[in-house]
């Protein structure tokens, strides 16, 4: 029987296998050879989480294509799939439509994105990237079968990228032994080489713990096929400035190591939280590291770390009971003064009743005279200087001595996490029993006050009885006249009995409305003229206005300036080169036009820097110099008459700078914007200023009437386009209260998988 006369394929389809090195006449037997696989598909797997990466050799993944989409269920692909030899062939009239869709597939292919993946895949054979995945990972569908120990790749003929599937068949048909691709491998958990399935979750929750994010842990095998878990993601390193850190564990001891050193700290610092709080920084390498205030922690330290933090315990709970013994002492007698007041307080109040009664009749105030004056001659009452002795002879510090026998016992002890925590909990059980002592000793202070105060005023009226006509009710009216309520200011003599709640700038939370309020403030203290100058400061012409107002201009900079603007103008008009005078001014500036803001409309036109400073082809050098110097003298004015509506932070980063507190400042409410944006210039050191501006000083914010005219009056009141914040340092007294240091690290190119990891130091202060 004659063969079948096979189609003559189109040009664009014998060129393109012709790239792959594909001949369907002649496919080389390793590509149409199929093993089974008896693939188990695992229960509850995460098709998007990828758990391992690996170099594989391209001859050990076999190809089933599967006529599918990516997004169906695996169950449904590995069901439908088939191995590409029956698409590649073309005798069999059973795989006829299956030759078909190789073909469509084949028509659909993109060289140049075989050619990128062949540039990504060349780059990943030279280093791992900082972050393990890359780019293309979505594109590789590659499964590992257990039970036979295959790999292969579903390819689903649906989809409309193969770019992945052909570059891996490009690479088979070249036939080499050392051909490799780096991919992640699809439901697969971790292994247990070097740790337990449990440790990697438990190493997860310490780390969202700890960075205030979830990693993600990958296990990395390399051409050799030798294991090291890497972890990466990003931690706080200061307030809510985030950094990059990557960890790589090489062998079982140091997966181990790290495991015990984060289980230990997690233990610490969720048993005993009000002792204990670890932070994170990075390195120079982008390895996270731990810190406990400013001691760095690290596992072989960890057992020393303890037995210190056991002996610091053990001194401060010591401290703590005899500072309680002391109080408990301090506060029976503040209560034998109580008892004492209240006895002499009922006697004035039985003095005042019995006068009453006995001066109805001659005798019966002959018969009070004699009782009360002898009685008050030999009266001792505690007056307010003898309670003043009273509380200093008890105040007298003490002598503490040193506990020999615990530091003895220290010497040869191998302390526990456990005997720390017994030991943490046990100081802190003496601590609030201290703090409740403290507050009942200022309670008593109080009442002892008060009644002192009502001993006082009940003698004064007494004195007076004789003259005026009083009840028992008068008595008690004015005896508490001057009762107080709350301890009075500066009467803190102990710390942390009473303290003001103060509310706390949050950006997220607080951004908005205080937006909304400088707005405000803004449209009705600030004229068109301040707010056009303010504008200005938003722009690239901030550098120079600094440069005019600290007198370090160069004529020859503002001459360059004004050529650049000159060129931006003409770039960006038609007309520029015409000298008509501009007849209608703002007019024709889209007044009607309807715009967003947000989710709000308004017809507002937004503010342009060469009609504020009237650039026009013509505009000379010291004319424009003259308009940047009036600029500096309106932003000046502005300053006093807006002030901040409440309490906020602003923060401020310089490379390599000091701040120069003579210039315009600006500052950004938002750290991360701040951060985000100094990390892109050349450096490696960073100055980071923190300022806590209270309500009522003087503020410029870059609110939407500085972006905008307001003509039609309906632009909506916010700051939508920024968060920064104009202050003028040199008129404020500031201190500096901390300083600090961190490292922030990022990648060179956050486009670029393959760029190198970029670590600065910060150093902040507040």
């Amino acid at each position: 029987m004659p063969k079948k006369k096979k189609p003559n394929l189109e040009p664009e389809i014998e060129q393109k296998l012709q790239y792959i090195g594909l001949s369907l006449d002649k496919v080389p037997e390793d590509i149409l050879q199929y093993k089974s696989l008896n693939y188990r598909i695992p229960k509850g797997y995460d098709e998007k989480q990828y758990k391992q990466y690996r170099y594989i050799p391209v001859n050990q993944i076999q190809i089933l294509l599967s006529p599918t989409n990516r997004l169906d269920a695996l169950e449904e692909r590995y069901k439908k799939a088939r191995p590409l030899l029956q698409y590649l062939d073309q005798e069999d009239e059973e795989n006829i439509l299956k030759h078909a869709v190789f073909l469509n597939m084949l028509k659909q292919m993109n060289i140049e994105e075989i050619e990128k993946i062949e540039e990504e895949q060349n780059n990943l054979a030279k280093t791992i990237p900082f972050k393990v995945k890359f780019e293309g990972s979505y594109l590789w569908q590659i499964y590992y079968a257990e039970v036979t120990g295959q790999y292969f790749m579903i390819v689903p003929t649906t989809d409309s990228d193969y770019s992945a599937f052909f570059y891996l068949l490009k690479k088979k048909l070249e036939n080499k032994n050392s051909n490799m691709v780096y991919v992640p491998v699809i439901g697969v958990e971790y292994s247990k080489n070097y740790l337990s399935r449990e440790a990697f979750e438990d190493i997860q929750n310490y780390l969202r713990l700890f960075a205030k994010e979830w990693p993600s842990i990958y296990e990395v095998y390399n051409e050799k096929n030798e294991l090291a878990i890497h972890i990466v993601g990003e931690t706080s390193v200061y307030g809510k400035i985030r950094s990059l850190y990557r960890i790589v564990l090489k062998n079982s001891v140091e997966a181990n190591h790290f495991y015990k050193l984060l289980k230990a700290m997690f233990i610490m610092q969720t048993e005993i939280p009000n002792y204990f709080e670890f932070r994170t920084d990075v390195n120079t390498k982008g390895t996270l590291e731990f810190y406990f205030n400013d001691t760095k922690i690290e596992y072989g330290e960890m057992a020393n770390f303890i037995k210190d933090r056991y002996a610091f315990s053990i001194g401060a709970k010591q401290e703590v009971i005899d500072e309680l013994e002391k109080d408990k002492k301090k506060l029976q007698e503040l209560k034998r003064i109580a008892s004492q007041q209240d006895v002499e307080y009922l006697e004035k109040e039985k003095q005042i009743s019995t006068f009453l009664e006995c001066k109805k009749t001659f005798f019966g105030k002959f018969k009070y005279y004699f009782k009360y004056s002898k009685k008050n001659k030999k009266q001792k009452e505690i007056t307010p200087r003898r309670r003043i002795e009273i509380e200093e002879e008890l105040e007298e510090p003490e002598t503490r001595r040193k506990d020999k026998k615990m530091e003895n016992d220290l010497k040869g002890k191998r302390c526990t996490i456990e005997d720390l925590i017994q030991n943490y909990k046990v100081l802190e059980e003496e601590e609030t029993k201290l703090k409740n002592t403290v507050m009942d000793i200022n309670a008593i202070k109080l009442k002892n006050k008060n009644m002192e105060k009502k001993i006082e005023n009940a003698t004064r009226f007494i004195e007076e009885i004789d003259n005026h006509k009083r009840s028992i009710f008068e008595f008690w009216k004015y005896s508490n006249k001057d009762e107080m309520a709350v301890l009075p200011e500066g009467e803190e003599e102990e710390v942390g009995v009473v303290k003001r709640i103060e509310k706390v700038f949050d950006y997220a939370e607080d951004f908005e409305k205080f937006g909304i309020n400088l707005d405000k403030l803004q449209r009705e203290k600030l004229t068109d003229d301040e707010k056009d100058s303010i504008y200005i400061a938003t722009t690239n012409l901030l550098e120079m206005l600094n440069k005019l107002k600290t007198n370090t201009a160069v004529p020859k900079e503002v001459e360059n300036l004004l050529k650049i603007l000159k060129r931006e103008l003409r770039e960006s008009e038609d007309d520029f080169d015409t000298d008509d005078f501009d007849i209608f001014g703002d007019i024709v500036r889209e007044s009607n036009k309807i715009k967003k803001i947000g989710n709000k409309l308004h017809r507002e036109a937004e503010k342009d820097k060469f009609r504020i400073l009237e650039i026009t082809k013509m505009t000379r050098q010291i004319g424009f110099k003259l308009s940047l110097e009036q600029m500096i003298k309106n932003i000046k004015s502005a300053f006093g008459k807006v002030q901040s509506p409440e309490d906020i932070m602003v923060y401020k980063a310089i490379m390599g700078e000091k701040m120069d507190e003579n210039q315009f400042n600006l500052f950004d409410m938002n750290p991360e914007n701040e951060m985000q944006e100094v990390c892109q210039q050349e450096g490696n050191q960073i100055n980071l200023y923190k300022i806590s501006l209270k309500q009522g000083q003087d503020i410029l914010g870059f609110t939407n009437c500085i972006f905008y005219d307001n003509q039609n009056k309906t632009l909506p009141l916010g700051m939508d386009f920024s968060s920064k914040v104009m202050i003028d340092i040199s008129q404020m007294d500031l201190d500096i209260k901390k300083t600090m240091t961190f490292h922030i690290a990022t990648l060179e190119n956050e486009e670029d998988v393959f760029s190198k990891i970029i670590v600065k130091k910060v150093t902040v202060y507040e």
